[in-house]
């Protein structure tokens, strides 16, 4: 088969509509990758799209993972089987309100760093990557018997730079490695942001939520005579812990411009399902402060978080039945909510007492951030000593992200986050010489967009500045918390203090639940072995979704890591979520 870009798509010589729904199968567990992908072909769309995230598939340098959630064949190919077309958006950089937009941590470890421009230290990695990466997606494509028909080149780079140099070495750069298929860039729908991340031979397309004559308007005027696109229909927006509540779009306004997109042109829901960021693997934005995503990735999209159809699925599917005929799809999975109520906790024990189990600690004179340590994402300690200090009156920590919380001989003195770890602080602590000094510092997610993306460093960077003076003498734990099977709860415990809470309950049968952490305060959840995600009592989002796949018959364990001493006496697994 063949797809082509004119003066609009055609497929094998005919003219064609692409109607398409984003699935992240990084955000949603494999299992159900069928379900999702046969609800989206139920609704109407022909093309299911998916950003493809570099820090996923290659954690380490020179260390690939494809298995699993990882599995971007698969997820492909089983597109292919229900008669999906497939767009892939391979870019380096994602956005996506992923942690740093799927940039790998580990480029931070150079000093000098440069993303997302003609930069060779940075074209070395994206080379290495993708020679790597392109040998999975060029049999996919169309033309070889796959079902990819398009793959994008970079992602809202006009929002980011204008370096012509940089993304048509890119563009060249996929060629070069066997990429067929007809290439694309999305960007928003205005003169600086099209001029800055387009290039030619590589189709533009736009993204926007709203206004699509207009924005297609734009579109045609700058480049006339080729398809109009839609790249990502917001047809609703992510949610960041401390909103008042869960965001929504309008259902009417996206009605009415989506039957204009589909008379104009072409589209793809962004999102069909959001799914989930699970682990540590939410982005966050900054503009008047930082803003961390919740774990829930829920974007009020077609599909709820865990699958479940929607209002909007209806009046969408009734807007695509005008313009092309709707096939028959028989739903093959049996996917049911349970109830499994409370849950006591059995175990518990203090993060002071298993530090030296979970890490080992590394000295240095003054403290050096996580990736100068090796570590992506989590937690780090800081621990010292108050050797010549009889009262501690000031303390700045210069160049830390994200929240710093400060213990001194074991005892809670002050939470510190985004900007107010740039200004010294007063403070008034009596101790007597010698006691230790701790400071654990939580990444809340690496920024994914706008100019920030290079001063993501995380943890402690420039020093403790301590009563007027540098404080040195430093060791180091890093707590990514991947290894809390060493977790030895017979050890110590002491209230208001952070620490590991564990959890085992018994069901007959697996099904989707929900964390519900009320009366708990901050921190990660871990279900057998598996990280789901943050909580925070701040809100919105109050239940952390577990799929099914996740449980086992029998019994199962959950370990909460709650950093503020705000610790409930249960938790509970409910059958409804709660997103705020």
């Amino acid at each position: 088969m063949k797809f082509e870009v004119r003066d609009r798509f055609y497929l094998d010589g005919e003219p064609f509509k692409v109607i398409s729904g984003s699935i992240h199968y990084f955000r949603v567990v494999p299992e159900y990758w069928r379900d999702r992908l046969e609800k989206l072909k139920a609704l109407g769309c022909n093309t299911v799209e998916t950003y493809i995230p570099w820090n996923m598939h290659e954690p380490e340098k020179g260390e690939f993972r494809f298995e699993g959630m990882l599995d971007v064949e698969g997820f492909v190919r089983t597109a292919q089987e229900l008669g999906l077309f497939v767009i892939l958006r391979p870019s380096p950089y994602i956005c996506a309100e992923w942690e740093l937009g799927g940039l790998p941590p580990w480029l931070l470890r150079e000093d000098g760093m440069r993303f997302r421009v003609y930069y060779e230290p940075y074209l070395k990695h994206v080379r290495e990557y993708y020679e790597v990466l392109m040998k999975k997606l060029v049999p996919l494509q169309i033309d070889k018997g796959g079902p990819v028909i398009m793959m994008q080149v970079e992602n809202e780079y006009g929002s980011y730079a204008n370096d012509k140099k940089y993304i048509e070495w890119l563009r060249d750069l996929m060629r070069e490695l066997g990429v067929t298929v007809p290439l694309c860039t999305s960007d928003g729908p205005t003169f600086d942001m099209l001029h800055g991340g387009t290039m030619d031979g590589v189709l533009a397309t736009a993204n926007f939520g709203s206004r699509a004559e207009e924005a297609f308007g734009y579109l045609q005027k700058f480049r006339p005579n080729t398809p109009l696109m839609c790249m990502e229909f917001w047809i609703g927006w992510f949610d960041a812990w401390g909103n008042d509540k869960h965001m929504t779009g309008d259902l009417e306004g996206a009605c009415r411009d989506l039957d204009k997109l589909l008379e104009l042109g072409n589209v793809n829901f962004y999102m069909f399902e959001g799914g989930t960021n699970f682990g540590f693997m939410n982005g966050a934005n900054y503009y008047e402060k930082l803003t961390p995503d919740t774990a829930s990735y829920d974007y009020d999209a077609i599909l709820t978080e865990d699958g479940q159809i929607t209002e909007k699925y209806n009046r969408f599917k009734e807007i695509i039945s005008k313009y092309r005929e709707i096939p028959e799809v028989k739903l093959t999975a049996e996917i049911k909510r349970r109830d499994y109520g409370k849950i006591p906790v059995c175990e518990k024990v203090g993060l002071f007492s298993v530090l030296d189990d979970l890490s080992s600690p590394i000295e240095s004179t003054f403290p050096q951030p996580m990736e100068k340590l090796g570590q992506s994402y989590g937690y780090i300690l800081y621990h010292s000593d108050l050797r010549t200090e009889e009262h501690l009156r000031r303390l700045r920590l210069h160049k830390a992200n994200d929240r710093a919380q400060v213990f001194v001989d074991r005892k809670p003195v002050i939470t510190l986050m985004d900007r107010e770890l740039l200004e010294e602080r007063e403070l008034d602590v009596g101790f007597e010489q010698g006691v230790p000094m701790d400071i654990l510092v939580e990444d809340l997610g690496r920024v994914n967009f706008a100019v920030r993306l290079e001063e993501q460093r995380k943890g402690i960077e420039g020093g403790v500045w301590l009563n007027g003076h540098w404080h040195n003498g430093w060791k180091q734990y890093p707590l990514p918390l991947d290894n809390l099977s060493r977790l030895d709860f017979s050890k110590g415990y002491e209230e208001g203090l952070p620490a590991f809470y564990r959890f085992t309950f018994d069901i007959d049968e697996p099904g989707d639940t929900f964390l519900d952490f009320e009366g708990w305060g901050k921190g990660a959840a871990f279900v057998n072995g598996v990280n789901i995600g943050r909580f925070w009592d701040i809100g919105p989002q109050r239940r952390l979704y577990i799929p099914g796949p996740m449980l086992k018959k029998g019994k199962n364990e959950i370990i909460l890591f709650e950093t503020e001493g705000r610790a409930g006496e249960s938790i509970a697994l409910r059958g409804e979520p709660d997103i705020g």
